[in-house]
């Protein structure tokens, strides 16, 4: 693959020190952004650990979120290899690929888009080239459900990852892809990706983070996704990190008038996993559409938490989590639907279903609800349940293995979520990785 752009400057590594000891360090940001990266990190030292206590973080084991073991991670010597691995999409408008963090290389099919006005780059380069819409977009909300000590961390350790601006109007018809590689034992990373969607236009944005090898690692994202006016935004995430990794995904999405927002997060890999999403629906007929599938195995523990507020009247949100639990694993969801007031004409629905495959499993759900306005319709529920056996013994009777059956009732399960996704070759890849996963 040809890079497009420069490789950014890549600082001599330094003698390894824990990352929650090491302030922030890029001479290659500009003044501003080195700026905004002390401050985050002045409020990382003063923010406590998250206690059990702390009202989200019901049901967490935060022993299992110890970051003293990590260090700042270096570039990587591989970087051919990982571009070959770097397989999704057999047709994209363009790919991107980031590995410790640091920029590897990109390809961009869209002359004509280019054309328009689309910018497509490395974050870092977006810092130094595109101050007004990155103080305007980046990191300007609150992280409010649990993780803000994290939160900093990422913003004052932030080097890279991608930035996506598609003026009003234009419509990128073929997704854009984006892989973020970890590497080396105890890497910390902290990928961001910022996508801004102006009023009227449309993308499908595809976000892979994987592992490079099985060593432990911690990978602390956040994504900022901005749906302007009349826009239509899809963006799907597939982690498949390591079964050592420590790995936090922090999101918010604000979508505006008439605006669509869908997300899907695949959760197959990590050792604990925090998922913290937040939809806000500013503008009256915006609808956020947020979906995760999980395949929790061995000792992984996937922990979810939601924030569906709706600010504006006559908005919409749907959210459909579905998690397959086996062996000793376990999964966490506690979510919220908030109707401010004058919010009127609501129309929200929240539901999670999970699937115990052990009697070791353990999932522990929380929906909610918080109502302040009238005429509004919101549902929200969790069930959790075993393997239906009158499926199961109908695939038997069929002359199909135990193993082999128990895996397609479990892959049914999970596909439902899967169908939601309007783009047919991004539906086969998540179904490809869940196979790849259930064995």
């Amino acid at each position: 693959m040809n890079s497009v752009l420069d490789v950014p400057v890549i600082l001599p590594a330094k003698t390894k020190c824990s990352v929650i000891t090491s302030g922030p360090d890029f001479a290659s940001h500009p003044a501003y952004f080195r700026e905004r990266q002390q401050a985050a990190w002045d409020q990382f030292a003063k923010l406590p650990m998250p206690l059990r206590t702390d009202e989200h973080w019901r049901f967490a084991d935060l022993k299992a979120v110890d970051l003293t073991p990590f260090q700042r991670a270096e570039a990587v010597t591989d970087a051919d290899a990982l571009l070959t691995r770097s397989l999704g999409l057999a047709e994209t408008s363009g790919r991107m690929v980031f590995a410790n963090d640091r920029f590897i290389a990109q390809e961009f099919h869209g002359d004509a888009l280019r054309a328009k006005g689309v910018l497509w780059m490395p974050l870092e380069q977006a810092i130094a080239e595109q101050r007004e819409l990155i103080e305007r977009h980046f990191l300007q909300e609150d992280t409010i459900l649990g993780s803000q000590k994290f939160a900093a961390l990422h913003a004052s350790q932030v080097r890279n990852g991608m930035f996506l601006h598609v003026p009003r109007g234009v419509e990128i018809a073929l997704p854009v892809e984006c892989f973020h590689w970890s590497q080396g034992a105890h890497t910390s990373t902290f990928p961001h990706t910022l996508i801004i969607a102006e009023p009227m236009s449309k993308v499908t944005v595809l976000d892979c983070f994987q592992s490079a090898g099985e060593d432990p690692a911690l990978v602390i994202g956040a994504n900022d996704i901005i749906v302007g006016d009349g826009a239509k935004v899809t963006y799907i995430a597939v982690q498949q990190h390591s079964r050592d990794t420590l790995a936090f995904r922090l999101n918010n999405t604000v979508v505006a008038r008439d605006a669509r927002a869908l997300a899907l997060v695949l959760n197959l890999g990590g050792r604990y996993v925090r998922s913290e999403a937040v939809s806000h629906l500013r503008g009256p007929g915006g609808r956020s559409d947020m979906l995760s599938i999980s395949a929790a195995e061995g000792t992984q523990c996937v922990d979810q938490r939601t924030l569906q507020i709706h600010e504006a009247p006559n908005t919409a949100s749907d959210l459909f989590y579905k998690n397959s639990l086996n062996d000793q694993s376990r999964t966490i969801f506690t979510g919220l639907i908030r109707v401010d007031p004058g919010a009127h004409k609501t129309d929200a629905y929240q539901k999670v279903r999970n699937l115990l495959l052990s009697d070791e499993a353990e999932a522990n759900s929380a929906p909610g609800l918080e109502i302040e306005a009238d005429d509004v319709r919101c549902t929200h529920g969790a069930t959790t349940g075993q393997v239906d056996i009158e499926e199961l013994f109908y695939l038997l009777s069929r002359g199909i293995p135990l193993r082999a059956a128990q895996r397609l009732v479990v892959f049914g399960f999970l596909n439902e979520v899967t169908e939601r996704i309007p783009n047919e070759p991004i539906r086969e890849l998540l179904r490809e990785r869940l196979h790849a996963k259930l064995g």
